[in-house]
Order: structure tokens, then sequence, then C-alpha cells
């Protein structure tokens, strides 16, 4: 099994003000500390960063104990993903599509995931929802509670056979559609994703007080 790892670090950061990817969590930028989990990942054999030459070149210095590959993003984040998907070596059977964004992913819950992906063809990181869910009126007053047996908040990575990612992205290009992650995409031609219990907090760094957030779980996780 040769498992490549995607690492989706195109974005501008335009809501942070600022480029969130560089941002210290514990002395280490952000994207670096999400490129480190999938080189300690045992299941993993090798990385494609899509970002920037110079994000890459900024945050990712030094050496690497697998082969990692950059590659330039796309107009929008399924093109980016597809630009990943295009670079991946020869000879790779399984793909883990992760948002660089999100640094407190840990190398147990990547290999998790990817072996599930092995076994039912697509599997994603994902928490169940705890939270009591209410739909909103159009003037954003609370008209009903929605259930929350068997909904969960979709995380990264998400893992897949790579023959079958590749057709799922076909039948996005040729209905032309947007879709926001890979499960959506494999959804389009009718194949289900198992969602695997990511156990920890895998925040995506999205606003700047996440930051401040990311930087306590992880100081946690680590004691």
């Amino acid at each position: 099994m040769s498992c490549c790892a995607i690492l989706v670090a195109a974005g501008s950061s335009r809501r942070m003000g600022f480029d969130k990817l560089a941002a210290p969590l514990a002395g280490v930028p952000v994207l670096r500390r999400s490129l480190e989990a999938f080189l300690t990942a045992s299941s993993v054999t090798s990385v494609v960063v899509v970002a920037p030459l110079d994000r890459f070149d900024a945050l990712l210095t030094g050496t690497f104990s697998k082969p990692v590959i950059r590659v330039d993003g796309g107009e929008g984040r399924q093109d980016s993903v597809q630009n990943g998907l295009a670079a991946v070596p020869q000879g790779t059977t399984l793909v883990a599509i992760h948002d660089g964004a999100r640094p407190l992913v840990s190398p147990e819950a990547i290999d998790r995931c990817i072996a599930a992906a092995a076994e039912h063809g697509g599997a994603a990181l994902a928490r169940p929802a705890t939270e009591t869910l209410k739909r909103a009126d159009e003037n954003g007053f609370a008209k009903e509670s929605v259930e929350r047996e068997r909904l969960w908040f979709m995380e990264t990575p998400q893992a897949f056979q790579l023959p079958l990612i590749l057709r799922a992205y076909e039948e996005v290009k040729r209905l032309e559609r947007i879709v926001t992650d890979e499960v959506s995409a494999l959804e389009l031609i009718g194949h289900a994703t198992l969602l695997v219990d990511a156990g920890k907090p895998n925040l995506k760094i999205t606003h700047p007080s996440d930051l401040a957030l990311a930087e306590a779980l992880f100081e946690n996780n680590r004691e």
C-alpha cells in the first residue's frame, strides 16, 4: 500500500487578515505542524503540498523524512485538490487529502483514516454532533430543532483509493459542480464514505481566536 498525503495550503486567508498558515503554533508555523503529522504517520509514504512557492519556501524549510512535492494551487479548493492529485507519485494507491490549516491532527488518527479507506474505498475524519441543533427562519429566529442523531461535523484528512477519487472528480468536472470536500465528490458517483471519529480536537484555523485555542489544545495534547 502506497499512500500520498495532499496538503491543501493555497488559500489567501482573507478572513484572518494575515497568513494563518504562517502563524506560530508552539513556535512552529501552522503549516509545518500539519506537515509533520503526516511525515510521522506510518501509513503515509509521500506528501504533495499544494501551496505558492513563496509560502512553501518560507514555512517548510529544512529536510523531510519522506518525499515532499510542491505544486501550485488552483482558482478554488477543488481545483487545488485536482492539481495535487495530478502530482501524486507513480505507484500511489491511496490518497489522504488534508486542510493545511488543521495542525492538530494526530498521526494515529491519520493512520486509522487511511486504514479505513483501504478497506472501504473512502474514509474521513469527523466529529459526531453533540450540541443542540436548530433550524432558523429567514430572519434568524429559531424555528425548529434538528435531530442530531447520526449528524457529524466533517473534518480532514479524507482518504480514498486513488482510482475512486479520480473518478469522483471527473464527475465533478462533467457536472460543473462546486464541492466543499471530497466526500461530497464521492456522493456524486454514489459511493459512501466511512466516517471515522477523530477522537481528539482537530480544529481548523479560520479566525484569529482559533490560534489561542489551538495553542491550548496543542499544549494539552503534548502533556
